[in-house]
Formats: C-alpha cells, sequence, structure tokens
C-alpha cells in the first residue's frame, strides 16, 4: 500500500502542476482580482526609502512601533479605527531590489509543494479509503481541496479585503486541482476491499 501512496502522490503532484499552469497560463485565473499600480515609479520611490526591510506590512499601522503592550494596543483602537475608515488601507508584501527574479527556483518550489499536497492527500486517501468506491475516494480529496481553499483564501478575503473575484479564482484554481488529483489518487490507493470497485 505505501509504494502505491507515493506513486499516486507522485502522479496526483504531477497533475496539479500541469493544471496551475493551464490555469495560469491559458486562463484568466491566475490574473484575476489582480491590477497593476498608476503612478508606479513614484510610489515605488516612496516604498524604497520608507520602508527598511522585506516584510509583510499591515497599513494604516496602530502607530506604536515594535511589541506595544496590550494596554497600549487597547488605547489605541479608537484612533485606529478612525484613521482606518479615512485612510487608504490594506496588507503589503514588500521586498526591496534585490536582483533577477529566478524563475526555475519558484518553479521547483512549486513543482515541491504539489509534489507535498498530493502526498499527502494520498496519505490520509489510504486511511479512509476502506470499503469506498472510486467516486468516494475521488470526493474525499476533492473535499480537501476544499477545505484548504475556504481556510485560505475566504480568510484573506474577510480580514485582509482580498478582491472578491480573486480569491474566488483561487478557490475555483485549487478545488479544481484537487479534483484532478483525486481522480489519479483514488484510481491507485485503494483496499482490497475497494480494489473491485
Amino acid at each position: 500500500m505505501a509504494k502505491r501512496v507515493v506513486i499516486a502522490g507522485i502522479l496526483g503532484g504531477l497533475t496539479m502542476f500541469v493544471w496551475l499552469f493551464v490555469a495560469h497560463e491559458f486562463l484568466p485565473l491566475g490574473e484575476l482580482g489582480v491590477g497593476e499600480v498608476s503612478n508606479e515609479a513614484l510610489v515605488l520611490s516612496a516604498m524604497q526609502s520608507a520602508i527598511p526591510q522585506a516584510g509583510l506590512y499591515l497599513f494604516p499601522g496602530l502607530g506604536l512601533g515594535p511589541n506595544p503592550t496590550m494596554q497600549q494596543r487597547n488605547a489605541a483602537m479608537p484612533a485606529y479605527r478612525k484613521k482606518y475608515e479615512q485612510s487608504p488601507h490594506g496588507l503589503l508584501v514588500y521586498h526591496p531590489p534585490s536582483g533577477a527574479f529566478n524563475f526555475g527556483v519558484a518553479l521547483a518550489k512549486e513543482g515541491g509543494l504539489n509534489l507535498l499536497e498530493a502526498l499527502l492527500a494520498a496519505w490520509l486517501l489510504s486511511w479512509a479509503a476502506a470499503g469506498r468506491g472510486y467516486s468516494e475516494r475521488a470526493g474525499f480529496v476533492v473535499i480537501l481541496g476544499a477545505l484548504a481553499a475556504v481556510t485560505t483564501n475566504v480568510e484573506y478575503w474577510n480580514w485582509y479585503e482580498f478582491p472578491g473575484n480573486y480569491a474566488a479564482a483561487y478557490m475555483v484554481t485549487q478545488i479544481i486541482g484537487f479534483t484532478l488529483i483525486g481522480l489519479v489518487v483514488a484510481a491507485l490507493v485503494k483496499t482490497d476491499a475497494a480494489s473491485r470497485s
């Protein structure tokens, strides 16, 4: 069984990798809800002079500096809420200039992630497969994918106001990907009782 789980995970990971290539290169799913900043040169110059290091930044901030106490945070909240209402707000992943983007490394990381996702799905399915038919086994993996998609994307939409079309597109992309993983791994990961289905 362990050998079939590993083979299923590898084939499922390759399937997810190919699907994500199709979704980003040939379908609008990968760029839905993402725009470009107008006056980019001005904005980039301001960020480079105002943000000292790479990181994840929430703006506007409380204005308390690093490591405020809970009492300081609570005292600052009324002013922060007013500032939030009257100011632009958002979440910024910032990196100062760091040289050329290494597409090959990013692609390898994505492939590794897809492989890990599929191996975990196959492993979990090996525990849940007993007595289940093919469609039930595939459906189990689809539910895993839906759980992963909702857990990340809906929270980002709710708390950080990610665009709804962006969150929906990534949820659709992930759920389709896990559906494809499910179709692959369900064909290989089955118990003796399920092998006749």
